[in-house]
């Protein structure tokens, strides 16, 4: 289940491999209160952290064993966005990138900027609503780590129905398509290089109303029951038990600010 890794050829400082454009490469949130945040997600997932480019504001990366897995940034004063982890594709090229988004009826919602000398990017929503990154990397590929517990696991888009949506994408990042042939189940995996890197999972009515199409961030945990029970104390809440899904193992939680995420132990181990 574990996203595809790109090329193995560059590396950055942090031990991140280069994506293929297309792959999901980093998840950032943005949060009211950063310093609580990190407390939750420091004592759930064992992270530390640093800071992160200036440019973004009081911006900063999450580190597990020293490796650099996600980012968490400050959301500006007066603003009341949605805070939810949001996933970033790789692009060779975000500017371009950018300009098919809006060709192909998706918007941008901020950018394209540069994030210092960490590389470039944009936030950008496809035509369903949902919001996603673009990442072109300089100093700064991504995540160091994928699929070890504490990690980023899988990214997979909540969406009413898959055609429409998987078009979009296929547009704008070249996917190829692997889908579930199913009378009552519509689910879509997006590949790379035919590596699987994402997926599309078309709900209909059962999309929630209060979140409307969205990226949902699963990360890899060695226990969901104990996580989950750690998340509670922790002050974050349940919304859907722990139980067997698709990708192993799952629960889907919240963190105190109301940030949506997925707790998942994979069936299949992750790539060396």
């Amino acid at each position: 289940m574990t996203e595809a890794r790109g090329s193995t050829g560059q590396r950055d400082g942090a031990g991140a491999v280069r994506r293929a454009p297309g792959t999901p490469c980093w998840v950032s949130l943005m949060a009211h209160g950063l310093a609580t945040t990190q407390e939750f997600y420091g004592a759930l997932f064992g992270w530390e952290f640093r800071p992160g480019p200036e440019q973004l504001g009081p911006y900063v990366r999450a580190l597990l064993d020293g490796h650099e897995v996600a980012g968490i940034g400050q959301m500006p004063a007066g603003q009341h966005l949605p805070i939810a982890w949001t996933p970033y594709l790789a692009s060779d090229d975000v500017d371009a990138t950018a300009e098919l988004v809006r060709h192909l009826c998706g918007t941008i919602g901020v950018g394209p900027l540069d994030a210092g000398e960490a590389g470039r990017m944009a936030i950008a929503v496809d035509p369903a609503g949902a919001v996603f990154g673009i990442w072109q990397a300089a100093a700064h590929l991504g995540a160091a780590i994928v699929g070890e517990p504490g990690a980023l696991a899988w990214n997979e888009l909540v969406t009413p129905e898959t055609a429409g949506v998987v078009k979009f994408y296929q547009a704008v990042f070249g996917y190829e398509e692997e889908a579930v042939v199913s009378a009552d189940f519509d689910y879509v995996t997006l590949k790379v290089d035919d590596r699987p890197v994402a997926s599309v999972h078309g709900v209909g009515q059962a999309l929630p109303q209060d979140r409307g199409a969205h990226w949902m961030t699963y990360f890899e945990v060695a226990d969901v029951d104990e996580s989950v029970n750690r998340v509670i104390e922790l002050g974050g809440h349940v919304l859907k038990p722990a139980r067997v899904g698709t990708h192993g193992r799952v629960a889907t939680v919240a963190d105190p600010e109301g940030a949506v995420f997925t707790l998942v132990r994979s069936d299949v181990p992750p790539e060396s």
